[in-house]
C-alpha cells in the first residue's frame, strides 16, 4: 500500500480524500460508512486484515484492533513498512493497550470504542491535515542537523549516528519542529498548535505520548522536558 499524491484540480476545489476502513463488524462498519461519505470523504472496506493489506492506495487508514484473521497490531506494523500513510487505530480494548506502543508501531492516533462520531471526524481532518497535506510539500531547505542526528525534510528521512530511524508522520512533524530550534524551549501550546492543529481540543497527554516514542526510538537525553512549560531539542551525544 503506498500513499498516493493529492490532486489538485484548482484552489477552489476541495481534494476528495479516500479513506480504508477497516472493520469486521457490518454493524459498526455500514453506519459509519455512511456517515463519512456524508463528510465527503470516500471509503473503502476492508473487513479482514488481508484485505486491508491488500487495499489499493489511500490517504488515510481507520484500522480496528479486533479483525479475524490478523491481529490489528501486526497489520499496522506491515503497513507502515510499505507506506507512510496515517493510520488511526480505532479499538474496544481500552486500558489493556498500551498507547506508546501503538506509536511505536507506526500508528498516529488512536480512538477508543465507543467513540462520538464528530470526535472521528476531527481526529481524521487534524491527522489528513497535518501529516498528508503538510507533509506532500516540497521544500528547498535540505536538512536539519543537530549533532548526530540528520532530519530530511524532502524525504523525511531521520538518521540518528547513521543509523535510519523509522517516524510515524505525526513523529516526524514533531521532532522536525524541536530540532529547527535546538535549546529553544517550546511550549505545550506552541508544539500543540503547530504540529497537531490550532484547534485541537484533544488531549495534551497525545503529545506526551509521542515524546515519550521519539525517545525510545531516537535516544532519552535528545529532547528535554522543562517542567512546567514544554520541550526543547538538546544535541544528541557524540
Amino acid at each position: 500500500m503506498v500513499r498516493r499524491c493529492l490532486r489538485r484540480r484548482g484552489a477552489c476545489h476541495a481534494v476528495l480524500m479516500h479513506l480504508l476502513l477497516v472493520e469486521d463488524d457490518p454493524g459498526i462498519a455500514e453506519p459509519l460508512m455512511g456517515g463519512l461519505i456524508r463528510e465527503g470523504f470516500t471509503v473503502t472496506w476492508a473487513k479482514t486484515g488481508g484485505e486491508a493489506l491488500a487495499a489499493k492506495e489511500v490517504d488515510l487508514v481507520l484500522l480496528d484492533l479486533g479483525l479475524p484473521d490478523i491481529d490489528g497490531q501486526v497489520v499496522c506494523r506491515r503497513i507502515r513498512e510499505a507506506s507512510h500513510v496515517p493510520i488511526i487505530i480505532v479499538t474496544a480494548r481500552g486500558d489493556e493497550i498500551d498507547k506508546v506502543s501503538l506509536l511505536e508501531i507506526g500508528a498516529d492516533d488512536y480512538v477508543q470504542k465507543p467513540f462520538g462520531f464528530r470526535e472521528l471526524v476531527a481526529r481524521v481532518r487534524a491527522v489528513l491535515r497535518r501529516s498528508q497535506i503538510d507533509g506532500s510539500k516540497a521544500t528547498s531547505d535540505g536538512s536539519v542537523c543537530v549533532g548526530s542526528l540528520s532530519i530530511d525534510q524532502r524525504t523525511r528521512d531521520v538518521i540518528l549516528d547513521e543509523t535510519p530511524v523509522t517516524l510515524s508522520p505525526k513523529e516526524f512533524d514533531l521532532l522536525l519542529f524541536l530540532a529547527s530550534e535546538p535549546g529553544t524551549v517550546r511550549t505545550r501550546e506552541a508544539i500543540i498548535r503547530e504540529v497537531w492543529d490550532e484547534n485541537w481540543w484533544g488531549p495534551t497527554k497525545t503529545l506526551d505520548v509521542h515524546i515519550a516514542s521519539l525517545r525510545k526510538k531516537l535516544t532519552p537525553d535528545l529532547i528535554e522536558t522543562v517542567r512546567g512549560v514544554g520541550y526543547r531539542m538538546s544535541a544528541p551525544k557524540e
